[in-house]
Parts: structure tokens; C-alpha cells; sequence
């Protein structure tokens, strides 16, 4: 009996990103990291550094997804409010958490500790801190929630503690193929492939190579046993042109 399919969200946080003045690189890291794990990123969503956006978003996609994970807003300005909107989601208060504490003053090593700094070192209480190789700053998980760094290097390494957080299920394979011609040509075809196949996903996607147009066909399923029988009806599909 395969394990249950476990589906996961994103929030990525910050005036920056919808703007257009930082290009998010997170999104396909986590994706390829959960699929590795058998764990479909199933929606995304980009919200401004807004209260009742950030509020809005985690307590709808919470409900929904077995985990939430988000990415920005968790720094030392003014406009990092991700913390205390996850509090208030969560309907807690957000504190200097002592670990934390403790880790940051022996990082410092007698320098001083800033407001800036304890910021960073705010959590939702009843949440369980994740740190990353890269800073003493940490992010955290409460709940399904789990709270990142924006910064990909810092997000990265969070990533790596969050193995024990996290239910692995059936890994998700791909396989694709090329065919040189045009969707339209066999576009039906395809169609009734897919409709043999409920555990596979049949996608199709258009290029065009030096003035020949033509598709790649991707494959995606955890059942090895459809994927391979809908691999051999896409490759007579293929063979036919």
C-alpha cells in the first residue's frame, strides 16, 4: 500500500518581490526539495509585507495543505512583520525566545545586542526553532507552519533541519519526450491518454528549434506501473510522426 500523498504550500513575503526589484529563486528550490520527498507543492501565493494579507494567507492555505511553508519578512527592519502576523494568525503572542537568546549572545561574544538583533530572535510562542548553518537568526515551526528566511542561502539551510518535521510519501518521477510537431496534430490523441490515466500527469508543452515547431511531452506519476504504460502509449503516440 503506498503512503499518503502529503501536499504542501508556499507564501513568499515582501513588497520586493511583487514589485519586481528582487526576482524570487525560492520557489523551484523548495519545489525539487519536496518532490524529493514525495511531497507535491501544490499552490503558491506572493503577498505583499501587509497584515491581513500575510494573516489572510496562512489561515486559509494552513486549513487546506498538511504544510505551509513561508519565505521573507523574518529580518530586523521595520517592515519585517512576518512573526507577528504568524502570531496573530495563531492567536499567541511573539517573544525573545531563550535559545535563541543564549545562541546569539555567544555568537556576539560580548558585543552588543541590538534591538535589530533581538527582532530577529522574536518567536510565536508554542513555536520550535530551525536554524541554518549560514546565521544565528532562526526560523521556526508552529503548527504546519514553517517559517523561512527570504535570503536563499539562509533558506536553504533552514531547509535542512526540517527532515524530522516532515512526512515523506511516494516520490513523484518524471519522465519526457519530444515530438516534432505541432500540439494540434496530436493533441487528441493525447488527451485520451490521459484520460486512461488518473495517476499520471500528461503535460504538454510547445517549442520551437530553428523554425520546427514541435512539444515535450512530460510524464509525472508515483505509480510505476501507470507511468510505464502510459510511457509506452506516448512513445506510439511519438512514432507516428
Amino acid at each position: 500500500m503506498g503512503k499518503i500523498v502529503k501536499q504542501a504550500s508556499l507564501v513568499i513575503i515582501g513588497d520586493e518581490i511583487l514589485s519586481g526589484r528582487t526576482e524570487d529563486k525560492n520557489l523551484a528550490y523548495l519545489a525539487k526539495w519536496l518532490g524529493k520527498l514525495g511531497i507535491s507543492l501544490s499552490e503558491v501565493r506572493v503577498v505583499l509585507d501587509d497584515e491581513g494579507a500575510i494573516i489572510g494567507a496562512l489561515n486559509s492555505l494552513r486549513k487546506k495543505y498538511d504544510y505551509v511553508f513561508t519565505t521573507g519578512g523574518i529580518g530586523p527592519t521595520h517592515d519585517d512583520i512576518t512573526t507577528e502576523c504568524v502570531a496573530k494568525a495563531f492567536g499567541v503572542e511573539a517573544k525573545v525566545d531563550d535559545d535563541a537568546l543564549e545562541k546569539m549572545k555567544e555568537f556576539l561574544d560580548g558585543k552588543e545586542l541590538t534591538e535589530p538583533l533581538l527582532k530577529m530572535l522574536r518567536i510565536p510562542v508554542g513555536g520550535e526553532l530551525i536554524y541554518s548553518p549560514v546565521t544565528k537568526a532562526p526560523g521556526y515551526k508552529i503548527g504546519n507552519v514553517f517559517v523561512m528566511a527570504g535570503i536563499p542561502k539562509i533558506m536553504q539551510g533552514m531547509l535542512e533541519g526540517m527532515y524530522d518535521y516532515l512526512e515523506a510519501g511516494d516520490v513523484v518521477k518524471s519522465r519526457s519526450y519530444d515530438i516534432m510537431v505541432g500540439e494540434s496534430f496530436f493533441a487528441e490523441e493525447l488527451t485520451l491518454i490521459q484520460e486512461q490515466f488518473s495517476n499520471v500527469s500528461v503535460g504538454s508543452y510547445p517549442f520551437s528549434r530553428d523554425g520546427v515547431y514541435g512539444a515535450t511531452i512530460v510524464l509525472r506519476s508515483s505509480n510505476d506501473s501507470d507511468l510505464n504504460s502510459c510511457e509506452r502509449l506516448v512513445l506510439e503516440l511519438i512514432s507516428k510522426f
